[in-house]
């Protein structure tokens, strides 16, 4: 059991710092202390010391004594993604979460939330993106609490939260829009406009769209891989977003579409690796590449080809202006047509329908004045007769 002691009966100590001393022995043997002005709360630390060891759940009071920075590498080496993933989000840390709160010990931060609050409402970003790295630095957290260095995880506390995005609705490109870009784009690369329009592929999928992927016979895109850049440089064969394949219908118009242009530009063997740089090689027939028959990359293609085509199209520059637009008309033509949501989802490759819903649902038709008819007609009961005699009365 601890005990209390009064400092002040040291000689020359009267008046002198904290008065009261709480002493006890934690579960590895070594005795602790703690000094506090008042008794009382000398005397309730203690206690709680003493429940926690028999609870099981004390925590040495010196373990958050680091800093954050120390503890990232440590995280950064737990995470379980890719190789690019892992990238991007150390590229996230380094640039605003260590300037900002890198030298802060994890028991300051776990005692003065406001302190992340305020480094988080000054976040220069968008909404969005502050959410994602206040998510960041509260999984750093949770590490810390796992490992026991403090009691709790600070940013999840009710007063600390991130700018709420802007509940604007997707407008979708109309099909003038979509048509006039197409135009605009290269002879070579008007097709990827149709992969995206007509089949709702992304940007990875269709620059790696090969040959195999497509069958005419069944009017079916089998989507299994993409190309993607590893470490924002190296490009890779990969399976598409979140691991999962799809199969998507084949339109006419898109069939006719791919055929004309496998007929001017025959498809390309590449090989590339497979999921990393070190990766099994791989080889596909793609459909679109560089004149010199090489794998289109992501940024040039949009700063070459893409831009110059939109705004030639009377699209001026902006926040969704990408080939993601192509996906975004390709839901709402299959919504406004009364495509199942389910349906709809599979074939965009999303982790769910609830999220294709959060997205889209104000694309979906509503028939306002059948709904009333079908309310009215429910809440029509059979009508009741009453008796001139009944006595009854209205007021």
């Amino acid at each position: 059991m601890g005990h209390i002691e009064d400092r002040w009966k040291r000689a020359g100590r009267k008046g002198t710092g904290r008065r009261w001393r709480a002493r006890y022995t934690d579960p590895d043997g070594r005795e602790r202390s703690k000094s506090f002005a008042r008794k009382v709360d000398a005397e309730r630390f203690l206690t709680e010391i003493e429940h926690s060891k028999i609870a099981g759940s004390y925590l040495d009071p010196d373990a958050g004594r680091v800093t954050l920075r120390s503890r990232i590498p440590l995280w950064l080496d737990s995470l379980t993604c890719d190789a690019t993933s892992r990238h991007f989000i150390a590229a996230r840390v380094n640039k605003h979460i260590i300037p900002a709160l890198g030298d802060k010990r994890l028991d300051v931060l776990t005692r003065t939330p406001s302190v992340i609050q305020t480094w988080v409402a000054g976040l220069p970003v968008g909404p969005t993106y502050a959410r994602q790295i206040l998510a960041e630095l509260s999984a750093i957290m949770d590490q810390a609490v796992a490992d026991s260095l403090i009691p709790r995880n600070p940013c999840k506390t009710a007063d600390i939260k991130a700018r709420r995005p802007d509940k604007r609705k997707l407008v979708p490109w109309t099909r003038e829009q979509v048509s006039a870009v197409r135009a605009g784009l290269p002879e070579r690369y008007q097709a990827t406009a149709d992969c995206g329009a007509w089949l709702g592929l992304r940007q990875g999928e269709i620059l790696g769209l090969a040959l195999s992927e497509i069958d005419w016979l069944r009017k079916v895109v089998h989507i299994t891989h993409q190309i993607r850049l590893e470490l924002g440089v190296y490009q890779v064969f990969s399976l598409p977003k979140g691991g999962k394949t799809r199969d998507v219908p084949l339109p006419g118009p898109a069939g006719l579409a791919l055929a004309a242009h496998l007929e001017r530009f025959p498809a390309v063997e590449v090989t590339l690796p497979w999921t990393t740089r070190g990766g099994k090689p791989r080889t596909e027939q793609l459909l679109f590449v560089t004149p010199s028959g090489k794998p289109l990359r992501r940024g040039a293609f949009n700063a070459d080809v893409w831009t110059p085509a939109r705004r030639a199209a009377g699209i001026p520059d902006g926040k969704d202006t990408g080939m993601h637009q192509l996906r975004h008309h390709y839901a709402s033509v299959l919504l406004r047509g009364g495509v199942d949501i389910k349906r709809v989802s599979s074939y965009l490759g999303h982790a769910s329908a609830a999220f294709t819903l959060t997205v889209y649902s104000h694309l979906m038709p509503h028939d306002e004045e059948r709904s009333l008819r079908e309310i009215e007609t429910a809440l029509a009961g059979p009508k009741i007769s009453v008796p001139q005699d009944s006595g009854l009365r209205y007021t």
